[in-house]
């Protein structure tokens, strides 16, 4: 997501330049969709598509989008046995690159930008609509399989679809709410509206990991949610634990009054990852108590299966179920002998990214 900042920054400075994003893949390719890489007027660039012969090809692409003068292209590269091994891929494949222009001197392209680099400061979700030039009407080369939109200076359909506020861009209402209603949050793709092509892609929905309790664990665990992309939440009843000091790359740092209300005002939903460190088994069985009624998409909580098993009986004489149960990972993290907070950490990190990869498939 930095390079929304990058391109933010270019255009505050008045630089105009050209954007390179793969729409499609296919195979081993080395980039996924929604990949970026500016390519600035001087050839130098920021981001990565996957190196080797795919980027050179596109900064090559770029160069002419800049003499036509902001034309939007979109190619498709198919790379053999050859191509593959120059970019450490183990066999071929193909991608499929929109590349255009963003002209620095359009008030609406800064202000886009500027939106989307907030937005994902700010964690909160939302949807980045790119329009794609269509075949009808425009030059199809069918060696490089190549579509050039028609009109440079029709502005490249674009729109900011945020939760909380009016979407920012080019694209009316009803196109919106049918495009973010069959977009999958996890995954970008192409979707067709009306014979259009649009790529629809969900910003900030890596997931919130909410961490309860404060302990040596949780400190560990924290730093590395934070690094692999969860916006991080830490929950305790004890300042001395909860604060900055102990939790400063965390994104919130909360004190409860008590975890009886753990999840009071929380926004929990299939995006949420509730990690169950407390100092005490019964502040855990009281914190699941809350969890297993809310739509969380994971749920994991510390401690040995005996500790476990104590906690679902108490909660079954509250009327929870064994298939509530089945929705907890415990003991939390995957089985790699983990053993120090450290390990512990790492093994529960590597539960929740292989959770979030299966959500996105």
């Amino acid at each position: 997501m930095n390079i929304f900042k990058s391109i933010a920054q270019l255009l505050a400075d008045g630089e105009s330049f050209v954007l390179a994003m793969i729409v499609r893949r296919s195979g081993s390719a080395p980039r996924a969709a929604g990949t970026r890489m500016v390519v600035r007027k001087d050839g130098s660039i920021a981001g990565t598509i996957g190196g080797g012969i795919l980027e050179a090809q596109v900064r090559d692409l770029a160069r002419e989008v800049f003499q036509h003068g902001g034309r939007p292209v979109l190619k498709k590269f198919l790379f053999n046995a050859e191509d593959a091994g120059q970019m450490g891929m183990i066999c071929g494949g193909q991608v499929q690159v929109l590349v255009h222009f963003v002209d620095a001197s359009k008030p609406s392209n800064l202000e886009l930008y500027q939106e989307i680099s907030t937005t994902i400061g700010s964690r909160k979700r939302a949807w980045f609509i790119t329009g794609i030039p269509s075949d009808s009407g425009s030059a199809l080369d069918s060696h490089s399989d190549t579509i050039q939109g028609d009109d440079g200076r029709e502005p490249l359909a674009q729109c900011l679809v945020r939760d909380d506020g009016a979407p920012v861009g080019h694209l009316d209402h009803a196109s919106i709410q049918a495009l973010t209603a069959h977009a999958d949050a996890g995954r970008p793709e192409v979707i067709t509206h009306h014979e259009k092509k649009y790529f629809v892609e969900g910003l900030c929905h890596e997931g919130t990991v909410y961490i309860f309790g404060a302990g040596h664990i949780s400190r560990k665990l924290a730093s590395l949610t934070k690094l692999v992309g969860f916006q991080t939440v830490v929950l305790d009843d004890r300042h001395e634990f909860a604060n900055r000091e102990h939790f400063d790359t965390a994104d919130e740092v909360l004190v409860l009054d008590s975890f009886e209300r753990a999840l009071e005002g929380l926004e929990i939903n299939q995006d949420s990852y509730l990690v169950l460190v407390t100092r005490g088994h019964a502040h855990d069985k009281t914190v699941l108590g809350q969890a297993l009624r809310t739509k969380a998409g994971y749920i994991g909580m510390i401690g040995s299966r005996r500790k476990r098993d104590a906690i679902y009986d108490a909660l079954s004489g509250e009327g929870f179920t064994s298939g509530d149960f089945e929705r907890v990972r415990s003991p939390v993290g995957l089985d790699i002998g983990a053993e120090t907070p450290e390990e512990i950490a790492v093994s529960i990190v590597a539960e929740m990214i292989r959770r979030r990869a299966e959500k996105s498939q």
